[in-house]
């Protein structure tokens, strides 16, 4: 049942069925329309009480709901070559008659052409959502095992199933000053929300790299969420006041049992590992893009908080904090973590944190996600290297 809402949640109707209806990559999607049409003529060849003939009008009629055009023109020509071979040969009971063989050959004709409006639906939805995973891999760039010295594992959901993609973001970047992690989450939906993603992703990892101090990655990301505002303005559109909540992480060599981190308005990290499960008491600040709304520093501060040699921090989007279920309770990811390291310290390990969150996160909304979900894990690798 999960693997079938995890499914449900990253891709789209026409894909599923699809898959639904093929064997080994091949489509058996026309077995359906044949055995009906097979059944129907031979009810009506086996009994005398049933003239039930003309019910080969739905033959093609199904056929055009899951298969391609060619064959359903073709189960819309068997469909009256069956009528007419039933309607002549049976001598003995009463014909149809001309009305049905009309019937059965406007229904297969306007079947066709349905099939033909429902492809071509498809074949555009299936180009959308390849521009979608495009835009998605661009923005959300592929980050490789063991990039800047930390072993880490994502999953991002769209609320979206047809766009798949929306405004979560997280990278990794490595440089001469230590590895930087960035998670956040633009407020909104949509092009604008990615645009504005997008615009964040990319003064980060020129900061992450450049900078020394991660006090100033923080106020580049702010000072380019504020451009990226007065940009918007100017252009007249209505998501001119968008901000961002986001976690900045920073890894060094000079702090090996230690991270920096900033927090622009979003939920804390939860550190999990052998000796248990804590969110980081990190100082958070106003989301970004909001910085002109109290005077002094543009960024909130950096805070430096102790992190164990194998323990993970675990960033989550709203997508799981406000994901609710039936009686509109919230899902508790923390004691969820807790109870999951208790039981089996190993399930500290990125990659399983990250499917315990999405597992648990998909059962409890069962599989509605009211918003985009993105779970991100990461932690140092034994001997890490920078550069």
């Amino acid at each position: 049942m999960l693997g079938r809402l995890v499914h449900a949640a990253g891709r789209g109707d026409a894909v599923s069925r699809h898959e639904l209806l093929s064997v080994r990559g091949h489509s058996v999607a026309w077995l359906f329309p044949l055995l009906m049409l097979v059944t129907i003529a031979a009810i009506d060849t086996a009994t005398g009480a049933f003239h039930i003939i003309s019910w080969t009008v739905l033959v093609p009629g199904v056929a055009a709901s899951i298969c391609g055009v060619r064959v359903t023109a073709a189960f819309a020509v068997a469909a009256v070559a069956v009528y007419v071979v039933a309607d002549t040969t049976w001598q003995h009971r009463e014909q149809t008659g001309l009305s049905g063989l009309i019937l059965v050959t406007l229904g297969g004709s306007i079947a066709v052409l349905a099939a033909a409006v429902r492809v071509g639906q498809e074949q555009r939805m299936l180009r959308m959502r390849d521009i979608a995973e495009t835009t998605r891999r661009t923005v959300l760039r592929p980050i490789p095992a063991g990039f800047g010295g930390l072993d880490h594992a994502a999953v991002y959901l769209s609320a979206d199933t047809v766009a798949r993609v929306g405004g979560d973001f997280y990278d990794i970047q490595p440089g001469p000053h230590g590895t930087r992690v960035l998670v956040g989450d633009v407020q909104g939906k949509g092009l604008g929300a990615v645009e504005t993603a997008a615009a964040l992703l990319g003064s980060f990892r020129e900061a992450a790299y450049h900078e020394p101090d991660l006090a100033t990655v923080a106020e580049r990301l702010e000072i380019r969420m504020r451009r990226h505002r007065a940009h918007t303005t100017a252009l007249g559109r209505s998501d001119g006041d968008r901000f961002a909540t986001a976690v900045l992480i920073g890894f060094s060599q000079d702090l090996p049992d230690a991270v920096e981190a900033v927090v622009f308005g979003h939920e804390p990290p939860l550190a999990a590992g052998p000796g248990g499960v804590r969110f980081l008491p990190v100082t958070g600040g106003l989301p970004l893009g909001m910085s002109d709304l109290l005077p002094g520093p543009s960024a909130p501060p950096v805070t430096r908080q102790a992190l164990g040699p194998r323990e993970t921090l675990l960033l989550v989007t709203d997508g799981v904090t406000e994901a609710r279920d039936a009686e509109g309770c919230f899902y508790r990811h923390a004691d969820a973590v807790a109870r999951a390291v208790t039981a089996d310290p190993s399930n500290a390990a990125p990659s399983r944190l990250v499917a315990l969150v999405r597992d648990g996160t998909l059962r409890h909304c069962r599989g509605r996600l009211s918003d985009d979900t993105t779970v991100f894990a990461v932690r140092r690798r034994g001997g890490p290297t920078y550069g």
